[in-house]
């Protein structure tokens, strides 16, 4: 059965949601990564979407709570802090649990490895403004204890089913991608987001497809249209009016739409496409709403973020 209370806490926070009597079964997320990366906020937005949630489980027995076989799915965390903790030994335990599930005369199992990362210098600062100790840090500076256990987690990040970097992604980024991609809702398919963004502020890293606004007219030139955003009606039929407008955002239906499909095909549950342009506040912002709105209109699950519109820019 749906536990109620998780489906309504998943429904507060925008999160998809199982349907009655139609939840994932033998469904496995190891969560791993970084320390500061997000890992605690990680597993509860996974409880929220209604799993069964364990943290610091001792590698030794992941058997033993999957073979416990509980209707719910299951997260786990197993990191640096677990007392057998090696990289190794967890990959070789998850290729165990992997090839058991596809055996015929076992339970089905979809096990799945989630590594959360983040930038050096990101992480020195959540330990600096929070105060808390790096795990590997105790006797040591804090970026040699970082420096370590990148070294010691480094092969599970290419083992990873689902890699996650948190260094620009605010808290409720994460729940919707964490939502997209382990979601159980009982709607098939891909999940699409849609984010534009400012090149003076760098790529988003979690971006699958990258497209570059620049060449358009820009309208940060127009004084009246400067104060606006690509959401204002005035500024999106200007982008529109460029010449080059309407054969780019042609091509980029067409080069979009055949893709689609195949991801799904390959299984793929999340797919980000980023539009920027120079500030992020105009011609990347108008683009990305109209490329969301034929997303929509063509039947697609789509969600829009503007990643830098708040702030000011060319």
């Amino acid at each position: 059965m749906t536990d109620p209370q998780a489906t309504a806490k998943a429904a507060s926070l925008g999160l998809s949601v199982p349907a009655s009597g139609e939840e994932s079964t033998g469904r496995v997320v190891i969560v791993t990564g970084m320390s500061g990366a997000g890992k605690t906020l990680t597993l509860k937005t996974l409880e929220d979407l209604g799993y069964e949630t364990v943290d610091n489980l001792p590698l030794r027995f992941l058997p033993s709570l999957v073979d416990a076989g509980s209707e719910r799915p299951l997260a786990v965390g197993i990191d640096i802090r677990t007392r057998d903790f090696g990289a190794d030994p967890m990959m070789a335990e998850i290729d165990r649990l992997v090839a058991r599930g596809q055996h015929p005369s076992a339970r089905p199992l979809d096990v799945r490895l989630l590594f959360l990362d983040c930038e050096d210098e990101v992480l020195r600062r959540r330990y600096t403004e929070t105060r808390h100790r790096h795990p590997l840090a105790a006797d040591r500076p804090l970026t040699d204890g970082i420096v370590h256990e990148r070294s010691l987690i480094g092969p599970l990040r290419g083992r990873a089913d689902v890699v996650v970097d948190t260094s620009n992604l605010p808290p409720g980024e994460l729940k919707r991608i964490l939502s997209g991609h382990f979601g159980l809702s009982s709607q098939p398919g891909l999940v699409i987001f849609v984010t534009s963004f400012s090149y003076r502020k760098g790529l988003p890293r979690e971006a699958d497809l990258v497209f570059d606004a620049r060449f358009l007219d820009n309208p940060h030139y127009d004084p009246e249209l400067r104060p606006l955003t690509g959401k204002n009606p005035e500024v999106a039929a200007y982008v529109a009016r460029d010449p080059g407008f309407t054969p780019f955002f042609s091509g980029l239906k067409t080069l979009i739409a055949p893709l689609l499909p195949r991801f799904a095909a390959e299984g793929k549950s999340y797919l980000t496409i980023a539009i920027g342009c120079t500030g992020g506040r105009h011609r990347s912002v108008a683009l990305a709403e109209k490329l969301a709105a034929w997303l929509g209109e063509e039947g697609e699950r789509v969600h829009l973020r503007h990643r830098d519109l708040d702030e000011g820019g060319q």
